[in-house]
């Protein structure tokens, strides 16, 4: 047997390294004197030492080491951490991807974030509209016509409304538009105003300041960022109206945000 200077010299692990490996599990000594404490290890464990070290190399976490010490063949314990390497590559991949993507837009107006967006309930309004100019009418009587119908709602906090454009293309007019509230309860609806349970939405979102008529940018950016950092479009995207007309003087300083569901 070798006393544990011996063994740390033999396996390359320092004895601070085996007595961590004694607590977690993996490397047991085979014999520990009860009146001295002294560890021992026997040769064959040396074997057992060095698949540690080698796994560690790897970046096997201890846990991942413990699965293989435990039985899991080696050949299985190495494909299933090739597998998780791979996706922490494709993860890291796209985060440097995003990185020079930022650092290459010259237009740096836009900020783009991707969130979560938790799940919510709604009340919401279909309508066509003439002009984009009538979406304050449609909020503001979609907002009355709930109210009527029940008297006690109450909208959730932080405040979450948003517009999406129903139409499959692009219209200066007679476009169709729904407005969604977030509120805390389900409640009555009728012909006009609808309850429904929205589920967790993972989004691309940017913030748009000032007026309506330069959104084409922002959608621009959003829709290009989307395409060139490889998401896929998971819905309609939503606007979502923070600061405006209902209480801001100044037209620079309405805060629009545009929330684009991806996968």
């Amino acid at each position: 047997m070798f006393k544990i200077g011996e063994f740390s010299k033999l396996s390359m692990l320092t004895v601070k390294a085996l007595r961590f490996y004694e607590k977690q599990g993996l490397l047991i000594p085979a014999q520990v004197d009860q009146w001295t404490g002294y560890r021992f290890y026997e040769a064959n464990q040396l074997e057992t030492a060095a698949t540690i070290k080698a796994l560690r190399q790897l970046d096997f976490s201890i846990e991942e080491i413990r699965t293989h010490l435990n039985g899991m063949p080696l050949l299985d314990a190495l494909a299933a951490k090739k597998k998780a390497l791979q996706q922490q590559r494709a993860e890291l991949s796209g985060r440097i991807s995003i990185i020079n993507y930022l650092m290459e837009e010259s237009n740096m107006d836009y900020q783009a974030v991707v969130k979560e967006i938790g799940p919510c309930i709604v009340y919401s309004e279909e309508r066509e509209l003439e002009r984009y100019s009538d979406v304050t009418a449609l909020v503001l009587d979609s907002a009355a016509e709930c109210r009527r119908l029940n008297p006690d709602i109450e909208c959730t906090k932080p405040d979450y409304g948003f517009c999406e454009y129903l139409d499959g293309e692009y219209r200066q007019t007679h476009m169709r538009l729904r407005y969604s509230q977030a509120v805390t309860k389900m409640g009555v609806g009728n012909a006009r105003i609808q309850f429904r349970h929205l589920p967790a939405t993972k989004a691309i979102c940017i913030y748009h300041r000032g007026a309506y008529d330069r959104l084409g940018e922002a959608y621009a950016y959003i829709y290009r960022y989307a395409m060139d950092n490889g998401y896929r479009i998971a819905g309609y995207h939503r606007e979502r109206y923070i600061d405006g007309i209902w209480n801001k003087d100044k037209v620079e300083d309405w805060l629009t945000e545009i929330q684009l569901p991806v996968e």
